[in-house]
């Protein structure tokens, strides 16, 4: 069993102290914090830590004095000094001490956990570092035939390591480091590749010519193949031997392709919603001022109509929000739900109502069909509503004027079965397999009208995922969509 990383936060403001402390634990840390300087030196230097979060600015003690206390006592405890009152004087001392990095504060959730991982990374290299040094009357070219154990080790993991000594000539590297450099080959006793990364050529090379040995590491991220098929990041740092001297360096590689993926969705995602905010507020605002001008002489129609107009736009950017709220929700696992027998004829009856303008709107002939004994789920009904709402607001938005919607409810064995079939615009074949992915919505011409987040489809699934569910889909594209979903009987 795996150890869960420590982490120590140190720091005066309580919101922020105990925020953060929520957020660490809810991604599986073990979480100390200490509300001032004092019980921060106690804590850091009596227990082991893998990371220490140290304000800057406290009543006691300052977060410099702190860091010296606790990397004076734990050399390995990666720290990083938080503040919002960062200098030039300040960054170098704590530097000088053996803080690993400064963290801005106010900072989002997402800067923190990517510390985190930095933080950890930079901690394994340090008990690595450590490790080897405790054998450092052993040569680093017998390392590589010596020791399989840690060849075995290593070459079972995911990262790529590569080892130089100070002759610049390779002494150790496992099968991902060739994946993730994309080289040809290595070879123990010979330079590095030509095809190696240049980047990581100079950092490396900056660090074998150094005088003394350097405590932190230097990393970048590398395209290793174009349009982004292949991103990595590589990380350089001393091998320690003696006092003061180094041994050579160890670059560790990691695939970071997946990462820079989301990253680039997530940006896509706040274009979206930039735009998406933009359109109904701007407008909103232009009725509005129509409105107040004193110039301007609108009939209560057309003003009744403007007020309709940005209740309706509004509405819009609520559902937005709200669609927002629960990715949230779902993603850190704290939406709380209610479990209760719940009868699914009452939600489907309940959602069509709230729709009934719309689908008369566009003349959409609705059959449904529900078994007689049907067998109630016990389930959230928030969630299961917000289902059938997603859904059926679906095939009423991307189906045609005078189309249809079936619905189905039955049981079969051991399931309930919802069925929503759809006479609209359909997928085309490409389109289908991002269906539920977060953010996606099919562009074509008969979509530029339909405004949507994306978001829909992606919390169908995580709530029919949530209950052991089953949920698929067949589409043609203008011919319409059919999604299927089966629920488990509750005993």
């Amino acid at each position: 069993m795996i150890d869960k990383a420590k982490i120590l936060i140190i720091d005066d403001e309580e919101g922020l102290r105990l925020g953060t402390k929520r957020l660490l634990e809810l991604e599986d840390y073990f979480v100390d914090a200490a509300e001032n300087g004092s019980e921060g030196i106690k804590l850091g230097t009596t227990n082991e830590y893998d990371l220490a979060f140290i304000d800057l600015k406290m009543p006691d003690y300052d977060g410099i004095e702190v860091l010296k206390k606790i990397k004076e006592a734990r050399p390995n405890t990666v720290c990083y000094i938080a503040t919002a009152y960062a200098s030039y004087d300040t960054a170098v001392e704590a530097t000088r001490i053996g803080a690993y990095g400064y963290i801005p504060k106010p900072f989002t959730p997402d800067e923190l956990l990517y510390s985190v991982e930095k933080g950890m990374l930079q901690r394994n290299l340090l008990l690595e570092s450590e490790r080897l040094k405790l054998e450092r009357e052993k040569n680093l070219l017998e390392l590589a035939s010596e020791k399989s154990r840690l060849k075995t080790i290593l070459n079972s993991i995911a990262g790529g390591v590569l080892v130089v000594n100070r002759l610049g000539k390779i002494v150790y590297f496992n099968n991902a480091a060739l994946k993730l450099a994309d080289s040809d080959k290595f070879e123990t006793g010979k330079p590095l590749p030509e095809n190696f990364p240049e980047e990581l050529k100079e950092i490396a090379s900056e660090y074998l010519n150094a005088d003394i040995f350097i405590s932190g590491a230097k990393s970048l991220e590398i395209e290793i193949k174009p349009n982004q098929e292949l991103v990595i990041q590589g990380i350089v740092s001393h091998v320690p031997e003696g006092e003061n001297s180094f041994a050579g360096v160890v670059i560790v590689l990691r695939n970071i392709t997946e990462a820079k993926k989301i990253e680039h969705i997530k940006n896509q995602f706040v274009s979206m919603v930039a735009h998406e905010l933009k359109a109904p507020v701007s407008a909103v605002i232009g009725f509005l001022q129509l409105s107040m001008d004193e110039n301007v002489k609108l009939p209560e129609e057309k003003k009744l109509e403007f007020m309709q107009r940005s209740t309706t736009r509004l509405k819009s950017l609520l559902d937005l929000v709200n669609d927002l709220l629960d990715i949230s929700r779902m993603e850190i696992n704290t939406k709380q739900k209610i479990i209760e027998p719940i009868d699914l004829k009452e939600i489907l009856n309940s959602t069509l109502e709230l729709f009934s303008l719309f689908i008369k709107n566009k003349n959409i002939v609705v059959k449904k069909r529900i078994d007689q004994n049907l067998s109630l789920i016990n389930m959230d009904k928030s969630e299961i509503s917000r289902v059938f709402t997603n859904l059926i607001s679906n095939a009423v938005k991307y189906n045609h004027d005078n189309g249809k919607i079936v619905i189905n409810i039955s049981n079969k064995n051991n399931f309930i079965e919802i069925l929503i079939k759809d006479s609209g615009i359909g997928l085309r074949e490409e389109e289908r397999e991002k269906i539920f992915t977060e953010f996606f919505r099919a562009k074509n011409k008969f979509t530029k009208s339909i405004s949507g987040t994306g978001l829909g489809l992606s919390i169908v699934k995580r709530i029919v995922d949530s209950y052991n569910g089953k949920i698929r889909f067949e589409s043609e594209y203008e011919k319409g969509t059919t999604f299927i979903i089966q629920f488990p009987i509750n005993d």
